[in-house]
């Protein structure tokens, strides 16, 4: 049997049958039971070590013109 025949036919059978029950595993594990804490603790990553928004600082205060420089 030639080579590509014989990973078309591995392909088209085994290799459809894992991926697809992969998938279906993936799918589970993301909506299973509990998950939700985990997945709102990652959503909120980006909000982290964050006390406050940064407010307007006055135009002609050291700090104003020092973060315009680094822009």
């Amino acid at each position: 049997m030639e080579t590509y025949s014989f990973l078309r036919e591995f392909a088209d059978s085994w290799m459809l049958l894992f991926l697809f029950t992969f998938f279906v595993g993936v799918i589970f594990w993301v909506f299973r039971p509990g998950a939700s804490k985990e997945h709102e603790d990652i959503a909120n990553i980006p909000f982290r070590n964050e006390d406050k928004p940064a407010g307007d600082q006055d135009e002609t205060s050291p700090d104003a013109t020092t973060k315009e420089a680094w822009k």
